[in-house]
């Protein structure tokens, strides 16, 4: 007689259809803060074959938790480019192309739940949530999945419980400012519509809620558009906030559209705005894209063919950046904004760097000043004074004690460290919460939002088909979230574990509020074979979870 199988697990496991559920670690018991996002899986899958009529079974969430849980379905999507060509990097599920399980879709559990295939093991997500705060104590949550697989035969329900202890604490806000570059362009093109109609402007405002929902608190804001990942000679689509006007030898700018945007951003719960790049990618040697109305006429006025440190470029962005100061402090919000001059420039940029930074440099004095770099000699020089290094790269940076550090990860973090890749174990994104913790990092920068293009953006890509940008990077590393076809995101397991991994660092810093931060870092490191670095870390899923109990344990004191 076919058989459904469960087991409910913790929100780091993977579920690959060609998985084994008993090796699947099980969870019969977890705490959480009262504000908290919980989450927990139940994995499924039919041992036998099921008569071609019975193919559904009900699900049903007994507790009196039941108003506050939402479920989804964990989706499997292609992954062409699990990890880069030649890593040797043992800490990753598979590194072969396949089927992996990321997209999670929302269930409707009114209705019946497709069973899968036979052997094919299958996931749903459920997320435990009240912002306002669930009430302290012990509440058991049992999920039931009730089928029949045969004509005649009587219903079968399968249930597992989980008891959710509700600590007596709030979690504190997000103080670490988190960026995830937001791709106003790929929302566009994805969606078919014309750039800042109404149409465009509510999708940015949907967009911009979900970044929120991921524990992002800065928004690239493209003052001009912004100058990342566009291949030489080529030019993606405009999302120029600023209204340009050259008339008689003299610059103008209106800020209606820029205005919008950050009245919009703030009402989605957005706290800090990242300036977009005032100069091209990798090395500052260009201008970005700049579309004016001169004498009448819309054109660009400058971009690839236009030299970052000709005259002419000079005058404008001296004009733009002191006007644009100007405009952000009557706003109220120029204290909140960061600048940046260009991304990622290598040792052999520093003095054309060291130019175009000193081209504005005097305009923005007072004002942040940061990049991602990863060559300490840019800060030795004075050149940068918020430097953000990779997490491969910033030992020099932290033996240093460069004050306010910032992190970044991307493409190239792909052997020992933190990383979201999908082939990676959910507890290795996870980690990184600890990592920023005692390292007193203050902010965390990724370049991928909603990155639905092809490398230097040559043409756009279906992110349900193609999770690696055309063999771009590995899978997970260019976009967190999936369009939904209602114009609002569809979110990821791995956004989610970076979440958490973002929600462990609020309960570390509640819990230094009570034992201090020495002594909160000596729990951290208390089962670790060694000191915790950004290379350094246990593995297991066991180690977060048990450290997690730990946390909340002794806040709870």
């Amino acid at each position: 007689m076919p058989e459904l199988k469960i087991k409910l697990m913790p929100s780091t496991e993977k579920c690959f259809l060609d998985d084994d559920i008993a090796k699947k670690q099980s969870l019969s018991e977890i705490s959480m803060l009262k504000n908290e996002r919980l989450s927990f899986q139940l994995a499924y899958i039919l041992d036998g074959t099921p008569s071609p009529n019975h193919k559904y079974c009900n699900i049903k969430i007994d507790s009196p938790l039941a108003d506050k849980i939402s479920a989804f379905k964990v989706e499997s999507v292609p992954v062409t480019m699990p990890t880069l060509a030649g890593c040797t990097d043992t800490d990753y599920l598979r590194m072969t192309p396949g089927l992996y399980p990321d997209l999670l879709t929302p269930l409707n559990m009114v209705l019946p739940l497709p069973i899968p295939g036979a052997g094919r093991l299958h996931a749903l997500l459920f997320t435990v949530e009240d912002v306002n705060g669930i009430a302290a104590g012990e509440y058991p949550v049992t999920v039931s999945l009730t089928y029949t697989l045969a004509a005649g035969a009587e219903p079968v329900t399968v249930s597992e419980t989980l008891n959710v202890t509700v600590i007596d604490a709030m979690l504190p806000e997000q103080e670490l400012i988190h960026t995830q570059w937001f791709h106003n362009d790929c929302i566009a093109t994805y969606y078919g519509c014309e750039i800042f109609s109404e149409r465009h402007w509510e999708l940015i405002g949907n967009y911009m809620e979900a970044a929120a929902r991921c524990g992002i608190n800065m928004i690239l804001t493209p003052v001009l558009t912004p100058p990342l990942d566009t291949g030489v000679g080529h030019e993606r689509p405009t999302v120029q906030l600023v209204d340009v006007t050259l008339s008689d030898g003299k610059y103008s700018f209106s800020y209606e559209k820029l205005d919008r945007y950050i009245k919009l951003a703030l009402s989605k719960g957005m706290k800090y705005f990242e300036i977009s790049h005032l100069f091209s990618q990798w090395g500052a040697k260009f201008a970005p894209k700049v579309m004016a109305t001169v004498d009448g006429e819309y054109k660009r006025i400058f971009g690839w063919d236009t030299s970052g440190t000709c005259e002419e470029y000079r005058t404008f962005v001296r004009a733009f950046v002191a006007a644009l100061t100007e405009h952000l402090r009557s706003l109220g919000v120029l204290d909140k904004c960061s600048f940046h001059i260009s991304d990622e420039p290598n040792e052999a940029d520093l003095e054309g760097y060291a130019t175009a930074k000193n081209t504005v440099a005097d305009l923005l004095e007072g004002v942040t000043i940061m990049d991602a770099l990863s060559d300490y000699r840019f800060y030795e020089a004075g050149v940068v004074p918020f430097p953000i290094p990779c997490t491969t790269k910033i030992e020099p940076f932290l033996e240093n004690n460069v004050p306010d550090l910032w992190t970044y990860y991307c493409i190239g973090q792909h052997t020992d460290v933190s990383n979201r890749f999908l082939a990676m174990p959910g507890q290795r994104t996870r980690v990184l919460g600890s990592q920023l913790f005692k390292y007193n990092i203050k902010g965390f920068l990724q370049w991928a939002f909603n990155f639905w293009y092809s490398q230097y953006s040559y043409h756009p890509v279906n992110p349900f088909s193609d999770t690696c940008g055309d063999y771009f990077s590995p899978a997970g590393d260019t976009f967190s979230v999936y369009p939904g076809p209602d114009g609002k995101a569809l979110y990821s397991l791995h956004a989610l574990h970076f979440y958490e991994a973002l929600q462990d660092l609020r309960a570390l810093r509640l819990l230094e509020t009570k034992i201090g931060h020495d002594a909160v870092v000596a729990l951290i490191e208390e089962d670790c074979a060694e000191p915790m670095t950004f290379r350094s870390y246990p593995r297991s899923q066991e180690y977060l979870l048990s450290l997690r109990e730990r946390i909340n344990a002794a806040i709870a004191l």
